[in-house]
């Protein structure tokens, strides 16, 4: 058995665990980054990179049907899904390749394998011993589904759903929220006849209703046909497809149902409990400055309650690993984080307008580029503003923009 020591040990290494461990190593710390699959997480290879590049590929088929209007003799001649893939997959192979290539440049040890939190100190990976004076839990989520509800065959996840090798000509969502709504989306551009069953009163029922109603008028006038307020009772499949009932006595046909009723936080089976941290529902529970339960144990992301959103769990890696190094740096709040539902239309939205930016809060600058909903749409490679996070400001408000 051997033992391996750090300043710091990240469990995880999606977007919160990465950035943790990169802020981490600026600062001066040794950093032992545990992950058991591939570097990027969900956001990289199953989440939201390549969804972006679904959508681009969406839009550039919406783009060619509608051509003429523009004075531009384009034929559409239909949607080719292997290309499509391709395209996706190069997207994702160039971002992992340059996350590989940037953790290795700052000298993080990356150990591959299944970690465990066997103490505040401690995780064990295979018969591997990685100790740390602090230890960052970044887990990440999973894709849920509902209860007697089970995955397989015709009856897909997000996951499955961005592998798939065909183009169907039927689907039924299970959910409509911001996965439910991007695969509808993607799918009635690619021609697919969509029916979203919600059992809230709207659409993307997290977004202020103004939103949602926006929402369902657009969704109304590209053909994708939804069920709002109704629940799902239970579905059956064989080699044909699926049928859907449901509560009201409703039946849906269909060539797949995607399960698109939100995520989960991957705790179980962790150690998390057992080394004395203290979760909600699979949640873990930390104070405002990420920390848990266990005095030198922290955790950031989708296993936080709040916003699961990547980019939320990037700031709050940068957040603890200065609050590691001892810089005593601004409180991460989901207020300050904005959100995004990218379809067509797509929302953009913060929680609240609730004051200016303070006139000491100069903008940043980065590359138009560095976004990859820009580089999946070959963007100029221009400049925008965005907002210092230094100047802790409160964002708003929510809109929508096709």
């Amino acid at each position: 058995m051997s033992e391996q020591n750090f300043d710091v040990v990240v469990l995880g290494g999606g977007s919160g665990g990465y950035a943790a461990a990169l802020r981490a190593v600026q600062l001066g710390k040794t950093v032992g980054l545990v992950e058991k699959g591939k570097l990027g997480g969900t956001c990289l290879h199953r989440g939201c990179i390549p969804t972006k590049a679904l959508l681009h590929s969406a839009e550039v088929a919406d783009v060619s049907r509608e051509s003429e209007k523009y004075g531009v003799n384009v034929t559409f001649d239909g949607v080719d899904i292997a290309r499509v893939n391709a395209y996706r997959e190069a997207i994702v192979a160039s971002k992992y390749k340059g996350l590989q290539g940037l953790i290795k440049a700052r000298g993080i040890t990356v150990i591959e394998g299944e970690g465990r939190l066997t103490s505040a100190t401690t995780v064990q990976v295979g018969d591997q011993t990685v100790t740390g004076k602090s230890i960052v839990l970044a887990t990440g989520s999973y894709s849920r589904t509902l209860p007697g509800l089970e995955i397989g065959g015709r009856v897909i996840t997000s996951e499955q759903a961005l592998e798939l090798d065909y183009i169907p000509k039927k689907v039924a969502i299970l959910g409509g929220g911001v996965i439910g709504v991007e695969f509808a989306s993607v799918w009635r551009s690619f021609g697919v006849d969509v029916q979203i069953i919600e059992a809230l009163p709207h659409l993307v029922p997290n977004e202020e209703e103004s939103i949602s109603k926006q929402f369902e008028r657009a969704f109304r006038k590209r053909g994708i046909a939804f069920s709002l307020g109704v629940r799902f009772k239970s579905v059956t499949q064989d080699d044909q497809g699926v049928q859907v009932a449901l509560e009201d006595g409703t039946t849906y046909d269909a060539d797949l149902l995607l399960v698109a009723v939100g995520r989960g936080p991957a705790t179980q089976g962790l150690g998390f409990e057992e080394a004395g941290v203290k979760t909600d529902r699979g949640f873990v529970l930390t104070d405002e400055r990420l920390q848990t339960s266990v005095p030198g144990v922290y955790a950031v992301g989708d296993i936080v309650p709040g916003l699961q959103l990547a980019h939320r769990g990037f700031q709050q890696g940068i957040f603890v690993a200065e609050e590691i190094a001892g810089n005593k740096p601004v409180v991460v709040e989901d207020i300050n984080i904005p959100k995004v539902t990218y379809s067509d239309p797509r929302s953009r939205a913060s929680a609240t307008a609730r004051s200016r930016p303070p006139r000491s809060s100069a903008p940043t600058r980065s590359p138009a580029t560095s976004t990859t909903s820009a580089a999946t749409a070959r963007a100029p490679s221009s400049a925008r503003p965005v907002p210092s996070r230094s100047s802790a400001c409160r964002m708003g408000p929510s809109s929508a923009s096709t």
